[in-house]
């Protein structure tokens, strides 16, 4: 990689950070697009967040991604945030525009990439339940509304959280039937009926660990199951998913599709198709 006197800076705000695969990809692309960009990670703790920020149009930084903890503190330190990211509560893209902060989420959108490419899965219509009620819940929900979905149903340990989420949401898109449920083996039941989609949108599974009352069973085949967590042999839910016949995906290709649309929101291009999701596989495939 060439560094001159031209060469403009993306980078990505995180704590930790070190393990991000994000500067991996987009390098990649920047290389593959001829842009003279390079892509790196700034390890930012969460008291340091509004002087990296402000660090971004002192130092002309051409954007930045935000990962976690600051994707939601990072809102109201920018000049404006896009409608959909508003609506998420959070932000983890962040384009300068000429000294203006322009704050985006593109979580969902490579969410819905991933669906579409990994499970051949299109929401208009569809029945869906998601696992969770945290950041991750909501782009996905937000995202799956926006794509016509019929129904969402969100399940979480501490049932106030996913009533809290419908209350908060209902409203806003009207024509989404919306229901709150715990995990217990029974409300699972309840609210794995009927349903197309399985989304695990929760931090189960990123230590090896499993959802134990799920009811497979009583689902029916053709229910695709996604996983937000990813891994390089597949996570336990993935892994039980293909064993009993579901087409099945972990996050791998979200990773991937959202920061393709990072991509583009910064340079104005779209990075070489694939390009991003075959640089993670073959960095997780060693």
């Amino acid at each position: 990689m060439k560094v001159t006197g031209k060469t403009r800076v993306l980078g990505i705000f995180g704590d930790p950070v070190s393990h991000s695969m994000s500067p991996l990809m987009q390098n990649k692309a920047l290389q593959q697009a001829g842009i003279e960009a390079v892509y790196v990670p700034f390890h930012v703790q969460a008291e340091q967040l509004p002087q990296a920020v402000a660090g971004i149009r002192s130092l002309g930084l051409w954007g930045v991604n935000v990962t976690v903890p600051h994707k939601e503190a990072v809102c109201s330190l920018l000049d404006e945030v896009d409608p959909s990211a508003r609506l998420i509560g959070a932000v983890n893209t962040i384009v300068n525009r000429e000294g203006q902060l322009i704050g985006y989420n593109t979580d969902g959108q490579g969410f819905l990439c991933s669906l579409a490419e990994d499970l051949h899965f299109h929401c208009e219509g569809k029945k869906i339940l998601l696992l969770g009620a945290g950041g991750a819940c909501r782009a996905a929900l937000v995202s799956l509304c926006q794509a016509g979905v019929a129904r969402i149903g969100i399940a979480n340990r501490t049932r106030s959280r996913a009533e809290a989420l419908v209350e908060e949401f209902g409203p806003v898109f009207p024509k989404v039937c919306f229901e709150p449920f715990g995990i217990e083996k029974a409300d699972l039941l309840k609210a794995a009926q009927g349903i197309d989609l399985l989304v695990n949108t929760s931090a189960v599974g990123l230590k090896g660990e499993a959802f134990g009352d799920f009811p497979w069973p009583d689902l029916r085949q053709d229910v695709a199951v996604y996983d937000m967590v990813y891994s390089k042999t597949g996570t336990p839910l993935v892994q039980e998913a293909t064993r009993r016949g579901h087409r099945a995906s972990g996050g791998l290709g979200m990773l991937a599709g959202q920061g393709e649309v990072a991509f583009a929101l910064w340079t104005g291009e779209r990075p070489a198709a694939g390009l991003m999701k075959r640089c993670l596989q073959e960095e997780l495939s060693g």
